[in-house]
């Protein structure tokens, strides 16, 4: 009895900090949405429903090609862990299928994808006048930020991942910001001493910090928690057919986690594409002006080489010039690291036409509206598949 008091005690302590709960839990996997306490956000009433399509409809690839070596389409997807595949065009399922012992019943974490979800809230505020503005500094909302840094930042910096705030964004270091952020039991405390580190604007900088602020800007301007406010303004308008959840940090201050964490099935996350493919219309009502989703998915910012806008990504063409003097957007081949060619080497990208949400595990809802097309891919871990550039390869043949 004597040896299991300390034990004991020891256990308690570690599980009691951040970097414990790491350990004890080990990397974000996808049964974390049961580890973490959550707010529920209830189901539609009249839930909205994609139509059966024609399976033989579908083009799909044959085998997917990766760096190593080639796999036909379905053992590769299995075997890259996917537990959720769905390919939709014109309100129509044309493919769903589920891998890994999970059906359509599964809930999965969003992990990343609840970004573009957190900037969609952003989006109703403003439409809605309570938020006056993306060119507002934050402090107008949060002003108890201690860095005086902050009072430079504004809602887009956040929203374009252009903020200059301090953070580590590593998942496999236990010491780190993201670990602290994702493990943390108060995470209002850890956003109020967050430093900054270089000037808004700067440069990309892809942080969690950042969604997280605009989550708490969206509670301060609206008085409401941000799992209460998906649910009445996107969950219940959208007939989500299921329940789903927002982690929080703790059952004692009940922050959501902005930055991750929206926790439900595989076709529900689906409608919120088809929300963003019909430029924020849901079957005659506008949940989101036009001009917001047309300033999210529409890339603009070319001065880095991810593309990126309002927390949502993109895929890229690009085409190789030899005097790129009088183009936009263009960058040296070496930025991309595909090699070492000539200094005088450009390149100019030029979007897809497409965007996704992505998360971690690689768990992507990516549309392509120029063939009305959907694809919600969610799995247990990433794999070495190029999932983006399959999408857009399925999009683009259908």
């Amino acid at each position: 009895m004597k040896k299991i008091l300390p034990l004991l005690t020891l256990m308690l302590i570690i599980s009691s900090c951040h970097v414990g709960r790491f350990f004890i839990w080990n990397f974000a996997d996808i049964r974390d949405y049961k580890k973490f306490p959550s707010q529920d956000i209830a189901s539609s009433g009249t839930p909205f429903y994609f139509h059966e399509g024609d399976e033989h409809a579908l083009r799909l690839p044959k085998f997917i090609y990766t760096k190593k070596d080639s796999m036909p389409f379905e053992e590769r997807l299995e075997k890259d862990g996917t537990v959720a595949f769905l390919v939709i065009r014109n309100d129509s399922i044309l493919y769903e299928k589920y891998f890994n012992h999970y059906d359509s019943s599964n809930i999965v974490p969003s992990f990343s994808a609840a970004k573009s979800f957190v900037s969609a809230l952003v989006g109703i505020a403003i439409d809605e006048g309570k938020i006056k503005s993306i060119h507002e500094p934050i402090t107008n909302y949060l002003p108890e930020l201690k860095d005086p840094g902050y009072k430079k930042i504004t809602i887009e910096h956040l929203l374009q991942m252009r903020s200059g705030i301090k953070f580590n964004e590593s998942y496999i270091n236990p010491f780190g910001d993201a670990a602290k952020y994702y493990y943390g039991r108060d995470l209002h405390k850890y956003l109020i001493k967050q430093p900054i580190e270089s000037a808004p604007d700067s440069e990309f900088n892809y942080l969690s910090i950042n969604t997280q602020l605009l989550g708490w800007i969206v509670e301060r301007a609206t008085g409401k928690p941000l799992y209460d406010y998906l649910e009445e303004k996107i969950w219940m308008p959208l007939g989500m057919e299921s329940p789903a959840s927002w982690s929080v940090d703790s059952k004692k201050h009940n922050v959501a986690k902005g930055f991750c964490c929206i926790n439900a099935r595989a076709i529900d996350f689906a409608k919120f594409g088809r929300l963003f493919l019909n430029k924020g219309n849901w079957n005659g009502k506008q949940i989101i002006s036009k001009g917001w989703v047309n300033s999210s998915v529409t890339l603009t910012d070319y001065r880095n080489y991810y593309l990126y806008s309002y927390q949502w990504w993109h895929t890229r063409d690009f085409s190789v010039f030899r005097d790129s003097s009088q183009l936009t957007g263009t960058f040296t081949l070496a930025n991309f690291n595909v090699g070492n060619p000539p200094k005088e080497t450009k390149y100019v990208i030029k979007p897809s036409g497409d965007f996704f949400a992505e998360g971690h595990l690689g768990q992507f809802i990516y549309v392509y509206p120029e063939k009305n097309i959907i694809i919600v891919r969610l799995g247990k871990k990433y794999g070495v598949t190029p999932w983006s550039s399959l999408f857009r390869d399925i999009a683009r043949k259908n």
